[in-house]
C-alpha cells in the first residue's frame, strides 16, 4: 500500500521549499558551529594553494572531495548535537557517546583530509627547502 507521500505528484514549489530549508540549515550550521569557520579558513587555504601550484585536475578532485567529506562530517555532527540536545535534557552515558562517535567522525574525516593535503602539496613544497 502507497503512503500518500508516494501518491503526491512532483511539484517545483515543494522542491524549491525543500532547498530554501536545506540552504536555513547550511546557514545554521554555519552560523552554530565555531569549528565550520575553521574548517572555510583551511579549505579556503587548501583552495588557494591549489591555484599557486596549479595542482592536476585529479589533485583538484582529491581536495574538492576531503574539504567537502569534513563540512559533510561537521554538519552531521552539529545535527547530532542539536538533536541530542533537544532530545536528552539531562545527562545520559548513551547521549555522551553519541556526540562522541559524531564528533569522532569529524575527526576521522579530517585526518583524512590532512593526508589528501599532504600528499597533495608536499611535492610542491619539496623544492622550496
Amino acid at each position: 500500500m502507497e503512503s500518500p507521500k508516494e501518491k503526491e505528484a512532483f511539484s517545483v514549489v515543494k522542491r524549491a521549499r525543500s532547498f530554501t530549508h536545506a540552504v536555513r540549515g547550511i546557514r545554521i550550521f554555519i552560523a552554530t558551529t565555531p569549528n565550520a569557520w575553521i574548517h572555510i579558513l583551511l579549505g579556503i587555504s587548501a583552495i588557494g594553494l591549489g591555484f599557486s601550484f596549479h595542482i592536476t585536475q585529479s589533485e583538484w578532485l582529491a581536495i574538492i572531495l576531503s574539504i567537502g567529506l569534513v563540512f559533510v562530517a561537521e554538519a552531521v555532527n552539529t545535527a547530532v548535537e542539536i538533536d541530542i540536545n533537544l532530545t536528552c535534557s539531562e545527562y545520559h552515558p548513551y547521549a555522551r557517546d553519541t556526540k562522541d562517535v559524531a564528533a569522532g567522525a569529524v575527526l576521522i574525516a579530517s585526518t583524512i583530509a590532512l593526508a589528501i593535503g599532504l600528499i597533495v602539496f608536499l611535492p610542491y613544497f619539496i623544492p622550496f627547502f
